[in-house]
């Protein structure tokens, strides 16, 4: 019995759990046809969605193009309406420049008219000045020339004057001297006469006395002698010739040596005369010597003064010239700068030049603001002399006027620019995050579809005119609850009219051109 309740309580349990599982999987087949279901659902409901939204795509982009196109046509005619304006006013001001670059031809042609004829009326001025001065000179010159004469005259007497005096001085001298020398010469020449005589007696006596022992003597040597003189003059004949012409010779020297002698005395006489005035002028010439001393001394004082302040002067011309040196090296510097600076300046004007539009070229310098009492008061008051330092020292600056002009235009031109930089930077900014919303709002992925989609969602701004026929239900069988975006609030463009703001990129898809007032968006 117990082992029968076994087995019919493990059938029992075997047919529970087979129960349980043919349950499980009833339950798991209808979970997994419930899915199937879901996902077929799902399936064909994607599949709607995505046909709805390519329809709704293509009417959107059909509907957009048209917008476009008339804006963009009603942007055209604009355009062509103020570049029609433009080339109306270029032109008139192009007629204007010329009207007043002929009116100021016209008055540069009087200018100069009025200048040549001011300049022939100073030409002429300055060659009757210049005659008066000729005529001024030529009359110093006369008295010049005849007080010089007069000087001259005065001193050529003075001069002969004085040549007078010293000649008969001199004179005077030579006729002492002469005196002198007679005497002196007289006197010689008796002492010479009485020697003569002594020594010629003496001579007689001796001759006589020896002609008497050699009478004898003479005699014997006679013979002799003429035979050794012919043998002798045998021997010597050609001795004897050059012994002539010695004697004559010696004739001549004794001619000249008494000469010499009687000047030779004549000098001694001179000289003995001479000493006497020389002994004379000694006393004189010591008194003369002494104050000659000091006045050596006294010049030599002076000589030292002039040296010191000569070296003093040497000094401070050395420090000068250092001074200078260093100077003139500075100021070659600066001139360098000044040159090279300059040479920077031509070529950024040559730069400049080149990238200047016609419409600068044909008139550099914009037309002043100021009326025209305004201009003459202005004009007054730079013509009066001033008085403080800034005001004299700009007048050395007013050939640069016309430069700081376009300098100042430059500037504000280059402020615009900076502005309108920053304006075109923030539509940049601006057109870059509606791009990236449209890119996200056209692109299908699991992302997108989970979040909202800025192209179906309600904006701030809108990309369209507010009353376009698109703001109508024309697209609410896309989504169930879904509603149709609203169109762009128009953005002002910089020349003061509105456009609407679409991206560089659906115009180039799109077949118009970029909007020439916003830059390109990458």
């Amino acid at each position: 019995m117990p082992a029968k309740r076994h087995s019919k309580a493990s059938v029992a349990g075997q047919d529970g759990l087979l129960l349980l599982q043919s349950q499980a999987l009833a339950q798991e087949e209808e979970a997994k046809a419930k899915q199937e279901l879901l996902t077929r659902f799902l399936k064909d409901k994607l599949a709607k969605e995505q046909h709805s939204s390519t329809l709704n795509l293509h009417k959107l982009n059909v509907q957009w193009q048209a917008i476009l196109r008339e804006a963009k046509a009603k942007e055209l005619r604009q355009d062509v309406e103020i570049l029609s304006q433009t080339f109306a006013r270029v032109m008139d001001c192009k007629d204007s420049a010329i009207e007043s670059l002929v009116t100021d031809l016209e008055e540069a042609e009087e200018q100069h008219a009025r200048a040549l004829r001011s300049h022939l009326h100073n030409v002429d001025r300055l060659l009757q000045l210049q005659s008066c001065r000729l005529a001024c000179l030529e009359e110093g010159y006369s008295a010049q020339l005849s007080a010089l004469q007069s000087e001259f005259e005065a001193e050529r007497t003075a001069i002969l004057e004085q040549h007078k005096q010293e000649s008969c001085y001199l004179r005077d001298v030579a006729l002492t001297v002469e005196q002198n020398y007679n005497e002196s010469d007289h006197e010689a020449t008796l002492n010479f006469q009485s020697a003569r005589d002594d020594i010629k007696n003496k001579s007689l006596q001796e001759k006589q006395y020896c002609r008497l022992q050699l009478n004898g003597k003479t005699a014997e040597l006679w013979e002799q002698f003429r035979q050794a003189m012919q043998g002798f003059t045998e021997a010597t004949e050609h001795q004897k010739i050059a012994f002539e012409v010695l004697k004559e010779k010696d004739q001549k020297s004794s001619r000249e040596i008494e000469m010499q002698e009687k000047k030779l005395q004549k000098l001694q006489d001179l000289v003995a005369a001479t000493k006497g005035q020389i002994v004379a002028h000694l006393r004189e010439n010591e008194e003369q010597n002494e104050h000659l001393r000091m006045e050596k001394e006294r010049a030599l004082r002076q000589l030292q003064e002039l040296k010191g302040k000569l070296n003093q002067a040497r000094a401070k011309a050395h420090s000068n010239l250092a001074r200078l040196t260093v100077q003139s090296g500075a100021a070659l510097s600066t001139l360098q700068q000044v040159v090279e600076k300059g040479q920077r300046i031509l070529r950024l004007a040559e730069m400049c030049r080149k990238l200047e539009t016609e419409e600068e070229k044909v008139l550099p310098f914009y037309p002043s603001s100021l009326a025209e009492g305004e201009q003459r008061d202005a004009q007054r008051v730079f013509e009066e002399t001033p008085t403080e330092p800034l005001a004299q020292a700009m007048r050395d600056y007013v050939g640069l006027e016309r430069f700081w002009q376009r300098f100042n235009k430059v500037k504000l031109e280059e402020k615009a620019l900076e502005q309108e930089r920053a304006t075109l930077r923030q539509r940049n900014r601006q057109l870059r995050a509606l791009l990236r919303q449209y890119m996200e709002g056209i692109s299908i992925s699991q992302g997108v579809l989970v979040e909202p989609n800025p192209l179906l969602g309600a904006q701030h701004k809108s990309c369209g005119p507010r009353d376009s026929p698109c703001a109508h239900g024309d697209l609410a069988q896309g989504h169930q609850g879904a509603t149709r975006p609203n169109s762009l609030d128009p953005v002002p463009s910089s020349s003061g009219r509105e456009s609407p703001v679409t991206s560089p990129a659906q115009r180039g898809a799109w077949g118009h051109h970029r909007d020439r007032d916003c830059p390109e968006v990458p």
